[in-house]
């Protein structure tokens, strides 16, 4: 039986990088550029005024002060988007909006709350007074100060943000070469299963897998393909199977532990090829990674096949261990790693498996520190367990129990690990 890292490299030695994409930049949230963006302008065009207020030259403001302003003849007013067509000279200003290009001449900009605009009822009109002394530059954002002609602003291998959504806009971009996002078959396997919305007889329990997983997948900026339920029959299960065959990676859930009919396992012996089966953690023991037959757009291909455990927190623990990482690899993302802090358990916790524990727990964080908290029983159907958790709890295979006040690897299933460092 493998260890969580031993089962995880075997799956990640056998996934690889999509190719790229030309997508546009409103849906590329997530994805990783395949190639370098750089600016053909700059960013501003133009100096512009970074306040409302009066574009000057400084050296008329010299000695301002509100007891004794300098009175300036405002010759032009010129708003964000447009160009003045007067220049500034000695004695004179033009009042200016933000964002606004600088007139010739002017130097400096001072904000309307440093001149007797509104404050002064008896100015002359065409007249303004400057109540304080500026700068060279003063309120003045240079051309090229954001970004300069020619430079490359965001490197291949960048995750794809709002910020740089913002930025390719801001340059021009519509659309940007970006790694495809993987297409990933989810299929639900057991007689016991029924759709959700269906009449649900004795003996039966609705689906919660195939939903589950699919948000996950979308949810980690994947395509998820629903397939359905397949019966406990060999040959419907083969069937359903070679829907997945044009996708990048096939889901099933169930159908790997030791039961009579858990045939996912030895079809995928049988027909594709088998890496592993069992892994050294609880939940999700009966987990299986091997490889299916496929083809996309005309060519022969494997894909990578996980069979899931059917219990539902089993198989969304598993996904979140084993499925996630493959994922972002297969997206072009290096940093993998679920966000992972130092949590002082505020329970005691028994560990009589033998292995690996990953345990849903309510992480806080109070006076400088993460505490943690079961959300309760722990069995591997109690669903409502994982909607009320926002972290898993590590109890490694070799401490029988972690007391209260010891701490703890917590693993944070909500918060977001993308951050872009510069390389």
């Amino acid at each position: 039986m493998l260890s969580v890292e031993e089962a995880l490299q075997k799956i990640l030695n056998e996934v690889d990088t999509l190719e790229a994409e030309s997508v546009p930049i409103t849906e590329s949230l997530g994805q990783v550029l395949a190639e370098d963006i750089r600016s053909e302008i700059n960013v501003p065009p133009l100096d512009n005024s970074a306040m409302d207020g009066y574009a000057v030259r400084w050296e008329d403001t010299r000695g301002a002060s509100v007891a004794s302003p300098r009175q300036l003849r405002v010759i032009d007013t010129v708003m964000a988007g447009s160009i003045s067509g007067r220049e500034v000279l000695p004695g004179t200003a033009i009042r200016i909006m933000t964002g606004a290009p600088v007139p010739r001449g002017a130097d400096s900009v001072v904000q309307f709350e440093n001149t007797d605009e509104s404050g002064n009822k008896n100015r002359a009109a065409g007249q303004v007074g400057i109540l304080s002394e500026a700068g060279p530059g003063l309120n003045i954002r240079r051309a090229g100060e954001d970004v300069a002609r020619g430079t490359v602003v965001l490197r291949k291998g960048t995750v794809i943000r709002p910020a740089e959504v913002g930025v390719c806009a801001s340059l021009g971009y519509r659309q940007v070469k970006a790694i495809r996002r993987p297409l990933v078959a989810v299929l639900s396997t057991g007689d016991e299963l029924v759709e959700v919305g269906e009449p649900l007889p004795a003996g039966k329990i609705y689906d919660s897998n195939a939903y589950s997983i699919a948000s996950l997948v979308k949810r980690y900026g994947c395509v998820p393909r629903i397939l359905g339920i397949s019966r406990d029959d060999e040959a419907e299960l083969v069937s359903k199977l070679k829907q997945a065959r044009d996708t990048d990676m096939l889901l099933t859930t169930g159908g790997v532990s030791m039961g009579d009919y858990d045939m996912v396992k030895d079809i995928l012996a049988r027909d594709g090829q088998m890496v592993f089966w069992q892994v050294r953690v609880k939940p999700g023991k009966p987990l299986a990674f091997g490889k299916i037959k496929g083809n996309r757009n005309g060519r022969s291909r494997t894909i990578p096949h996980l069979g899931l455990p059917g219990n539902a927190v089993s198989c969304m623990v598993s996904f979140e261990l084993f499925v996630r990482p493959a994922l972002l690899k297969m997206m072009g993302k290096t940093n993998i790693a679920k966000p992972v802090v130092e949590a002082i358990m505020e329970e005691g916790v028994k560990n009589n498996a033998g292995r690996r524990l990953y345990d849903r727990a309510i992480v806080e964080k109070r006076n400088g520190h993460y505490y943690a908290r079961l959300t309760g029983p722990q069995g591997s159907g109690i669903l409502t367990s994982m909607s009320q958790a926002n972290g898993l709890v590590l109890i490694p295979e070799e401490r029988k129990e972690i007391k209260k006040g010891e701490t703890v690897q917590a693993l944070m299933l909500d918060w977001n690990e993308e951050v872009n460092l510069q390389r």
